[in-house]
């Protein structure tokens, strides 16, 4: 697993046979912290990178002292919104409108550490 981390912000990424199979995207704040985005790629899906990519993630937010998680997922997303839920995040409201192409509502989760 790789980091990359400047003021406020970091990429973790993770290869499988010198390919990206997973990357996340995060900012932070004092004690809070946003998945701005998590991905992996299709070939290696349900094989435990995005988990693993949360597990790290965890790992970094307690030692910088990030006690809450944010994020948004799309709500047709419905894998998505399942991974998330199995990792201790819970749904908080609603942002109308919120993702273009197609338009869509965003659903908001967090989760404490």
């Amino acid at each position: 697993m790789e980091t990359l981390c400047q003021d406020n912000a970091m990429a973790l990424g993770i290869w499988k046979d010198g390919i990206l199979a997973g990357y996340v995207i995060f900012y932070y704040v004092l004690d809070e912290g946003e998945i701005a985005r998590i991905a992996t790629d299709p070939s290696c899906r349900r094989q435990g990178a995005a988990g693993r990519l949360c597990e790290r993630l965890e790992e970094i937010c307690r030692e910088k002292g990030i006690r809450r998680l944010l994020l948004e997922v799309r709500r047709s997303n419905e894998a998505a919104a399942a991974f998330y839920q199995k990792w201790g995040f819970t749904e908080d409201g609603i942002r109308k409108d919120y993702y273009e192409s197609p338009r869509e509502d965003a659903v908001l989760m967090s989760k404490w550490l």
